[in-house]
């Protein structure tokens, strides 16, 4: 079983559209789980770092996505198995932003900014 996340939390990141977390490498080697399609970080470090944040507060595992009471009351229902943060602070690049419009999804910040 491969290890989901390295022991030096330092080098965790979360994801700042879905907050997955997992490491820098990990997101350049397989992108985001949830995110892929719309943040496309796979192969690049700098789209890493622009779309994920290493200030985040809080961890969900999230193991029955759909069955979690958690998981929709942290909009992470719908998203993969795996370790989410509670809060991830920082917000998705302009373009990130722009393409979320273009398909009618509205951008809800994870750091608590913008409440349903």
């Amino acid at each position: 079983m491969s290890q989901i996340l390295p022991i030096d939390k330092k080098q965790l990141r979360a994801c700042l559209l879905c907050s997955l977390i997992k490491n820098a490498s990990q997101f350049r080697a397989n992108g985001c789980e949830n995110c892929e399609e719309i943040l496309q970080m796979r192969g690049s470090m700098d789209r890493v770092g622009e779309c994920t944040s290493s200030k985040f507060e809080g961890v969900i595992a999230l193991m029955e996505p759909t069955g979690s009471w958690v998981g929709r009351w942290q909009r992470i229902d719908k998203f993969e198995k795996g370790v989410y943060a509670i809060v991830v602070y920082g917000r998705v690049p302009e373009d990130v932003e722009d393409e979320l419009e273009r398909r009618g999804i509205t951008y809800k910040p994870r750091d608590g900014s913008v409440k349903d």
